[in-house]
């Protein structure tokens, strides 16, 4: 059943982990299309916390930045990999925090990219406190594990991942709904330019999932759907695709709720979510 609320409503599915992500590059399209962000749940100094990793993409190369933050989001340490800096494309940084030795190492030196910054395979990035891995990324485990001397899989868990994606009348991507889920198609299509009555559809590997008509006055809205068996609740925000400047972007954040069985006990019967950030091609 379709639910109309207004956007107020839109954040709210992040705050019972105390973590929003926010839009930091709107109105700046040529910097949204290069940044892909990805939080994780981890644990640190016996506490949980959130591990804000983001990926970069401009004209000076590839960028990577690791920011951790506690639960009332309150920045712990940031490790940055600037672009032009990225010709160096393994290695390591460290820093110090209460005491303690925070390592980040990466290796992309062979790692395949599709059109997001985000590499697609033969990588590894790995963040280490005082030698116990907190986070691990990319399929190069071996060599991950060879160079920092531990042994994962860390405990973290992927709780949320914003993207910015282009088009015209058809929006696609990638997109998992849940930790170490299966990676499916996405599809959001929507013809506004010289419609009478515009309509949204969204589509799961060319299947569509769910329809909105008369979209002029159901421009925000929620509506659940089935990914993998599990519900997932859809909300989007299209008001700018029919009425802001066409520099503009349309919303929408994909909201999973994991079944009680599959959390950690730290975890607080976190869900997992993925936000669109869908800008027209002029």
């Amino acid at each position: 059943m379709e639910r109309v609320h207004g956007m107020k409503d839109f954040p709210s599915c992040f705050g019972e982990s105390g973590v929003q992500v926010s839009d930091s590059t709107s109105g700046a399209s040529k910097a949204a299309q290069n940044l892909v962000t990805c939080l994780y749940q981890s644990q640190l100094f016996g506490r949980s916390c959130v591990i804000i990793v983001t990926w970069s993409k401009n004209l000076m190369g590839q960028g990577l930045s690791i920011e951790i933050d506690d639960l009332t989001k309150r920045c712990l340490c940031k490790l940055e990999i600037k672009p032009w800096l990225f010709s160096k494309r393994k290695g390591c940084r460290t820093m110090e925090v209460k005491d303690s030795k925070i390592v980040l190492f990466w290796d992309l030196s062979a790692a395949k990219f599709g059109c997001s910054p985000e590499p697609l395979e033969d990588f590894y990035v790995a963040v280490l406190c005082d030698d116990k891995m907190i986070l691990h990324l990319g399929d190069l485990s071996k060599e991950a594990c060879r160079k920092t001397s531990t042994t994962p899989p860390s405990n973290a868990v992927f709780i949320a991942k914003k993207a910015h994606i282009y088009g015209k009348k058809i929006h696609s991507t990638k997109a998992q709904f849940c930790d170490n889920g299966q990676f499916h198609e996405v599809a959001i299509e929507c013809d506004t330019v010289g419609v009478k009555d515009p309509c949204l559809e969204i589509s799961i590997d060319r299947k569509r999932v769910m329809q909105v008509k008369r979209l002029a006055w159901k421009f925000r809205g929620n509506q659940t759907i089935l990914v993998d068996g599990l519900p997932v609740e859809v909300f989007w925000d299209v008001h700018s695709w029919l009425f802001g400047a066409p520099s503009t972007s349309a919303v929408f954040m994909f909201q999973t709720r994991l079944p009680s069985e599959k959390m950690l006990p730290w975890s607080r019967g976190l869900g997992f979510s993925f936000t669109l950030y869908a800008w027209k091609n002029e």
